[in-house]
């Protein structure tokens, strides 16, 4: 019942929820700088230290990658959100 039942249900959700997580962890800035390991440097790490040393050139490029990373998933969800009803 499990299986052939909620799953099937629960699956939307879940989904959207996932997508959600990934692109608001992406995003987290302080919890990045608090618990990477040393050398390990994300998106919004290399942005944060770029724009702190006034390199906004330099730190244009992973803000644009980051913008469009975190909103494709955002995009899809949004599609499979309208074509289901």
């Amino acid at each position: 019942m499990l299986w052939q039942i909620y799953l099937p249900m629960l699956r939307p959700g879940m989904i959207t929820a996932a997508i959600l997580v990934f692109v608001d962890v992406m995003k987290e800035m302080p919890a990045t700088l608090l618990l990477r390991p040393y050398g390990w440097d994300t998106l919004a790490v290399r942005i944060f230290e770029m724009t702190s040393e006034g390199e906004w050139q330099r730190a244009a490029l992973p803000a644009l990658t980051l913008i469009v990373v975190g909103l494709i998933p955002v995009v899809q969800a949004v599609r499979q959100s309208a074509s289901a009803r």
